[in-house]
């Protein structure tokens, strides 16, 4: 008896893949031992930026909250300890918002925050 391949299910197999190689160049997308090598490494970049945009996030944050605080005189790192001190949960997400997009509630976390000595 001969032996059954099942190329349809193999077929389809393949398309799927192939079918996310779409818009790599050249042979990435539509040769298929490259394109399922292109498919894997971008699952792993997908699984590792992931952890990275968190980290990247958070020095953006950083930095609006350090330009914002400039204009008070004030350092980052001494606006964090005092704010912190001031008893004042808002997170640097938070923050970093009310920097850019709310200046006159920011301005009033600052002079809170000068307020503490």
């Amino acid at each position: 008896m001969p032996r059954s391949v099942n190329s349809v299910a193999s077929r389809a197999r393949r398309k799927k893949i192939l079918k996310l190689t779409r818009g790599n160049f050249l042979a990435r997308r539509n040769v298929w031992t490259v394109a399922k090598n292109t498919w894997e490494k971008g699952l792993q970049y997908a699984y590792r930026d992931r952890k990275n945009k968190k980290r990247t996030f958070r020095a953006l944050w950083i930095q609006r909250i350090n330009a914002g605080v400039r204009k008070y005189e004030m350092s980052y790192s001494e606006f964090m300890g005092k704010i912190h001190k001031a008893g004042i949960d808002l997170n640097r997400k938070v923050l970093a918002d009310l920097a850019m997009n709310q200046p006159q509630a920011f301005e009033a976390v600052v002079k809170a925050v000068k307020s503490i000595e």
